[in-house]
């Protein structure tokens, strides 16, 4: 079997789901293939989202909010907008791409690709089947323009109305979930999983995470969790990703810290350190999210970005997954409420056990395959 996987670099997560979904195929004896589809067609292009998308995100987010607000209020199929008209013209550079070598399936992880399927197909450019993966637990905005496409598989079944308003049939979404490393699929007890890595096997264990780069103020953060007056004790397991900065000076702060703080930077054993967490304090990214939800670990959601991430938090507080700081309910009230309530944690776990897809990258993968030897109609 030989699948093609298109990813677009607007953020990591789009990236990371597209490597998960290569590392199950090729478990599987499938060749998998991942092309950054708008640095292939058009690196200027490329680069202009990448840095765009992280200069609005950081810099920009009440404009960000604004902008995908009203691109979210767009009628299906009213009058092209810029980026698709720019869609049309990049997908003739895809077709001959594909048609070079025989894919038995398409699978795309953002919706630019996906609209780039989308237009190869209705123009009868291409036959192959062809795949799409939500990454967020929403619809973005573009993909109403990726309905031409065979199916697209969401975080979860009550997204089903979403789907359908993006104009979508039924048949076409798979609720298998957003496909994760493998690895936070399964999990160890938390004190084995504490011991491991050298905490307290007793003691209630807050996990902050800052992304691969470590997020701004996260040190201020995990400052005021510590010195929180409460009698229950607990310990902090502060993870600062790339960011040397950030993790000399949460290194700084566990050592002048009356509580446990075990710091670390990039670490290939995150899956560990959820396993050894009560609740992960986080921004809501779609996989960091699915990745937690698997480990039946409870959230608490601070600085969410605009638009994808604010809709993740409302998808994860809707259905009792999470916690979510603001200004009138922060970081201290909500570490407060975990530790002076052990059945408010424990209805969190319940809930995410309802929508929980630790067996997505599995499932998805298995469809894949089935649609590879499924004879394409004509």
């Amino acid at each position: 079997m030989n699948f093609l996987i298109l990813s677009v670099t607007a953020g990591e997560g789009h990236n990371s789901t597209a490597r998960a979904i290569k590392a199950a195929l090729e478990a599987h004896e499938s060749d998998a293939e991942i092309l950054d589809t708008l640095e292939y067609v058009s690196p200027e292009l490329a680069k202009v989202i990448a840095d765009g998308y992280l200069m609005v995100t950081e810099r920009a987010q009440g404009a960000y909010r604004i902008g995908y607000r009203l691109a979210e209020m767009r009628r299906v199929n009213e009058k092209l907008d810029a980026m698709q008209l720019a869609t049309n013209a990049l997908s003739k550079e895809l077709v001959d791409y594909i048609r070079a070598d025989r894919f038995d399936a398409i699978v795309f992880t953002h919706p630019f690709a996906g609209m780039m399927c989308s237009t190869m197909k209705k123009r009868g450019l291409i036959s192959n089947r062809t795949v799409g993966i939500l990454t967020d637990f929403t619809f973005h905005p573009f993909w109403e323009d990726c309905t031409a496409n065979d199916f697209v598989v969401t975080p979860d079944r009550l997204l089903l109305p979403q789907g359908r308003r993006k104009g979508f049939r039924d048949d076409q979404i798979l609720p298998f979930g957003i496909p994760i490393n493998p690895k936070f699929s399964s999990r160890i007890p938390a004190r084995e999983a504490r011991a491991q890595v050298g905490l307290d096997p007793d003691l209630r264990t807050f996990l902050v995470m800052g992304g691969s780069m470590g997020y701004g103020n996260m040190d201020e953060l995990v400052k005021r969790i510590v010195t929180l007056d409460v009698e229950r004790d607990f310990q902090v397991i502060a993870v600062a990703g790339r960011n040397a900065d950030m993790q000399a000076s949460l290194e700084k702060l566990a050592g002048e810290s009356p509580r446990r703080i075990l710091v670390t930077g990039f670490v290939d054993y995150v899956s560990t350190l959820m396993d050894a967490a009560d609740c992960i304090i986080t921004k809501p990214g779609g996989l960091t999210t699915s990745e937690s939800l698997a480990k039946n670990l409870p959230m608490i959601i601070v600085n969410p970005i605009p638009g994808q991430e604010e809709r993740n938090t409302e998808f994860l507080l809707n259905n009792g997954c999470a916690m979510a700081t603001s200004k009138t309910a922060p970081i201290e009230e909500c570490i407060y409420q975990l530790l002076m309530s052990d059945v408010h944690l424990e209805a969190m776990k319940a809930c995410i056990a309802a929508v929980a897809k630790p067996n997505a990258t599995e499932d998805l993968v298995r469809f894949l395959i089935n649609l590879a030897h499924t004879p394409e109609i004509c």
